[in-house]
């Protein structure tokens, strides 16, 4: 009786439909938004925070250089993408996509709280929580979507893009919200708030269980032969793998000092601790070679021996397709270590030569179209919520009633902050605003791209990546174009930045969300979790020499210009996205029928 009950509840989760998807889809919908309201609301704060001036301000900071604000950064969120790859396993093998979702939003609650209070101790302690508690949340809860579609490709990639606009959604008011209390009143409210918003998002999806019957549940043996059986009835081989001795070895080894390189970088800047040799044993052109460097080009090398042993051992089709998604992988890597200079470089950039006062009738305008940009985006997920409420509450009353409490709340914070600039004579634009466009314009073209995508006009997978990578160079440069010439202490005009943010998010939404559905369609179900983990990997990649190369914006502009430097993240995303064009006939093959 309770299997039939389960099975029953299932059917209705698929009649439950929003805007032409199933309603679970928005449950997790607004579970991840409230999550990345959380995580980008603090994100926005951690390097302004860190390198804030300790004195002469009114809201000081640590007064941190560039460079180890940088380094801390790039590990910490090079960190953040590593964990799924262990957090997909886990929940593959023991606990299911929800149970690990629910944990990892409970640890990173912990993250938050610990933040606010502001110490060295509670940073690094919160930091360390919030990169344990991502690594349950983020490959599982799009597993969970992945299952949900399971047998429904061509609604694949609409609604992950919906999905992504959740994501988005969370990062624009965490972002404003966050971003306007830390700066505006003082840091411990921005990290506090984040802190609630993630409690609260927990609740509301472990509140909203009975809606998803078995999907996401504790795997079923059973079920999974079952798939494997009709996977191979159509030509897909899923002979088992197993790792080697060597295959494990590799494993360790690689791990070991990708993990090495990554602490030891801001330990190394920040605590004059070295994990790795400062130098290698040898020198090239008489000049002594970085140690860490090197020993992180050795483990790169140990990893890609690895890979191209195991992907040789699959059968063709499963192998093909495992090396199409390694070369998307690839590109994925350019495409971060430039888009993440939002979080490092161009959030001092905003700070240091922006002009962000406003006064009189600028000022006056500026507010009218804040109050626009705030207000109806809020009002259009608002309305989502009450389709969803319609829908669910019957069923899950008690996750609806905490999404309305979610929203009263920052329906009275947005009304507050609103009245509070709208009520002052000189309006200083916060640093944390510019980092909010990018949310706002995809939540204003996410819709366009996803119709475009099931649409007869659909692009391959290798110009989705042309699009996304040369638009994002596009953006870099309008900025190289901007700064030049800029004497020092002068200062550009905001629309630089916004138009350069308004290119970075068409390409992200070219390229980003597509990665996730990609991967859900190339991999055999039996892997989904992990190979999720694995593409996290090179966006950790990414992540971290974004922050390294953010790390230099001083010193590349002392040396030479800022021009100089946003031409760097000009030249390699448009190279890369020629490059990944050229590359379009060979990953159709590879692809094996796979759109």
């Amino acid at each position: 009786m309770a299997a039939s009950g389960e099975v029953n509840v299932e059917n209705d989760f698929f009649k439950s439909k929003v805007l032409g998807h199933p309603a679970g889809l928005f449950v997790l919908f607004f579970t991840e938004m409230w999550e990345r309201f959380s995580f980008y609301g603090m994100r926005v704060l951690l390097v302004n925070f860190l390198t804030m001036a300790i004195v002469g301000v009114d809201n000081p900071g640590w007064g941190w250089t560039a460079e180890n604000a940088g380094a801390l950064f790039g590990t910490y969120a090079g960190l953040l993408y590593l964990t799924p790859i262990l957090g997909g396993l886990i929940a593959d093998k023991f606990t299911g996509y929800r149970w690990a979702v629910i944990i990892g939003a409970a640890i990173m609650t912990l993250g938050h709280a610990s933040m606010a209070l502001e110490t060295e101790t509670s940073l690094y302690l919160g930091l360390g929580l919030l990169v344990i508690g991502t690594g349950f949340f983020k490959p599982n809860i799009t597993s969970i979507i992945s299952e949900m579609y399971e047998g429904k490709p061509d609604k694949k990639d609409g609604a992950y893009t919906i999905f992504y606009m959740g994501v988005n959604a969370g990062a624009f008011f965490g972002m404003m919200l966050c971003g306007y209390l830390a700066e505006k009143i003082g840091w411990s409210w921005g990290f506090g708030l984040a802190g609630i918003f993630m409690l609260l998002g927990t609740l509301q999806f472990w509140l909203a269980k009975p809606l998803f019957g078995k999907i996401g549940g504790v795997p079923d043996k059973e079920l999974e032969a079952k798939h494997l059986r009709e996977e191979e009835s159509k030509g897909v081989s899923h002979k088992p793998n197993p790792f080697t001795l060597l295959d494990k070895i590799l494993v360790f080894a690689s791990a070991t000092i990708g993990l090495l390189y990554l602490i030891n970088d801001p330990v190394s800047r920040i605590g004059d601790l070295n994990l790795l040799p400062v130098v290698m044993p040898f020198d090239l052109g008489g000049e002594p070679f970085s140690g860490p460097i090197g020993m992180a080009l050795i483990g790169l090398v140990l990893f890609l021996v690895l890979v191209i042993s195991r992907i040789s051992r699959y059968a063709p089709i499963v192998r093909d397709r495992l090396i199409a998604v390694i070369i998307f992988a690839v590109f994925t890597v350019f495409f971060f270590l430039a888009f993440e200079q939002g979080a490092s470089s161009l959030i001092i950039f905003a700070r240091d030569n922006v002009d962000r006062v406003l006064t009189g009738n600028s000022a006056m305008i500026f507010n009218v179209i804040n109050a626009l940009l705030t207000v109806v985006p809020l009002a259009i997920i608002t309305w989502v919520l009450y389709l969803l409420w319609k829908q669910t509450f019957s069923k899950i009353p008690g996750s609806n009633i905490i999404l309305g409490i979610c929203f009263a709340g920052i329906w009275a914070l947005v009304i507050w902050m609103l009245v509070r600039e709208f009520s002052a004579t000189t309006t200083e634009i916060t640093v944390s605003w510019f980092s909010i466009l990018n949310s706002f314009f995809i939540i204003v073209f996410a819709s366009f791209f996803s119709k475009w995508w099931e649409s007869k006009y659909n692009p391959s997978a290798a110009y989705k990546y042309c699009f996304g990578l040369v638009l994002l160079g596009l953006g870099f440069g309008l900025l190289a174009l901007g700064s030049s010439g800029l004497a020092e202490g002068a200062k550009v005009s905001m629309i630089w930045l916004i138009l350069a943010y308004l290119l970075h998010t068409l390409g992200e939404l070219c390229l980003s969300p597509l990665g996730l559905s990609y991967v859900s369609k190339l991999v055999p179900a039996r892997m989904i979790a992990f190979m999720f983990g694995m593409w996290y990997l090179a966006i950790a990649i990414g992540n971290k020499l974004a922050g390294s190369l953010g790390g230099m914006i001083e010193s590349v502009t002392e040396q030479y210009d800022l021009s100089t430097f946003f031409l760097i993240f000009t030249i390699v995303p448009i190279a890369g996205g020629l490059l990944v064009a050229l590359l379009n006939p060979l990953l159709k093959k590879l692809m094996h029928g796979i759109k």
